[in-house]
């Protein structure tokens, strides 16, 4: 033991005089401990409170921009809002002028009918009392005069096709260039087609007539209906390479012998109800072609039973008929395609 611990067990009061000093001493550590880790604990506020900072300032400035598109996007709603009020009444304006015209339109549709009506009576009462093929020719003319006082478009051409006359005639052009301008090589045999006179049969309202004038020298257009050949009248007899002809139905007596380079004929045969009469348009394409000319047409090659054949759902013909009658009219039947369906094309080469 020590000098100063026998001291201290001597003066109790000295002794707890330095017991003190020693507990402060530790208390004054614990509190520099306490104190240097709040000062780290502020330096990391410090720091966590500038990061703050700059993330609040570019919020407030990201929050200005969305401010001035929010006003920006309000400003163009309002001018959109005057114009849509505006389209409104135009629209209410147009649509005032549409039921008008519409009410014209039905008024015209009605008295059509009403003429429609009386020439199909009349027309039955010819047809009663016309005798054998005359009668027949008669009301293959009759209906399709019908069909063009009613909805020619309808009749002529299916689907979307018939919706507008633009569509009309844009459904020509693409037959023509799926059964024509595919085939100039059979149609032409090495002639300019700038230079061939063609025969078009069953022109109707000249659907394929006007495409048919942008390929060939001339192109001669023929149909049954003197209504139908008004209405491609109206569309394409302005062309300075088309003439328009009527014919009784089944001949092509307005045309001279070997003076035409090919003949055609695209949903036309499908509609006639007799063969006999289809055969004597074979005899008149023989006729009017110069030799090797080409004839390509339709017919209908699938049997339609049941109703006897009229003027919409003709007669149909097999292979073996088609390959018949080239042979006893004097063309060569060089190809066939769609046998047995409702669209049966033939290549008749005049011999």
């Amino acid at each position: 033991m020590t000098r100063l611990d026998r001291l201290l067990l001597h003066v109790p009061r000295l002794r707890r005089l330095v017991l003190d000093r020693e507990a402060f001493a530790a208390h004054c550590m614990r509190l520099q401990r306490e104190l240097d880790e709040n000062l780290e604990r502020e330096r990391n506020l410090r720091r966590e409170l500038e990061t703050s900072a700059g993330e609040i300032r570019a919020l407030t400035a990201h929050c200005l921009r969305l401010q001035r598109e929010l006003n920006e996007n309000l400003e163009r709603e309002r001018s959109l809002g005057q114009k849509l009020e505006t389209s409104a009444e135009e629209f209410t304006a147009h649509c005032v002028r549409l039921e008008s015209e519409l009410d014209g339109n039905l008024e015209r549709e009605r008295t059509l009918r009403r003429k429609l009506e009386t020439s199909t009576e009349e027309a039955r009462a010819l047809t009663a009392t016309a005798p054998g093929d005359a009668s027949l020719h008669q009301r293959m003319r009759d209906d399709w005069d019908s069909r063009a006082l009613s909805t020619p478009r309808y009749f002529i051409a299916s689907g979307d096709q018939a919706n507008t006359e633009e569509s009309f005639f844009l459904s020509g052009e693409s037959n023509i260039r799926d059964h024509i301008q595919s085939d100039l090589e059979n149609i032409c045999q090495g002639r300019d087609a700038g230079s061939m006179r063609i025969v078009e049969i069953g022109c109707g309202a000249g659907r394929l007539t006007k495409a048919l004038a942008a390929i060939f020298g001339e192109v001669h257009a023929i149909d049954v209906s003197p209504e139908m050949i008004r209405l491609a009248g109206e569309r394409v007899g302005a062309l300075p390479t088309v003439r328009l002809y009527v014919n009784n139905g089944s001949d092509l007596s307005a045309l001279p012998s070997s003076s035409f380079h090919f003949a055609f004929s695209f949903l036309v045969f499908q509609h006639i109800p007799e063969q006999t009469i289809i055969e004597r348009y074979f005899r008149e394409v023989h006729r009017v072609l110069v030799p090797g000319a080409l004839f390509k047409f339709q017919v209908n090659g699938e049997a339609v039973p049941g109703a006897a054949p009229g003027t919409w759902f003709g007669v149909s013909f097999s292979e073996s008929e088609l390959r018949a009658l080239a042979l006893r009219y004097g063309f060569e039947a060089r190809y066939l395609e769609g046998v047995e369906t409702q669209y049966l094309w033939a290549w008749f080469f005049k011999r």
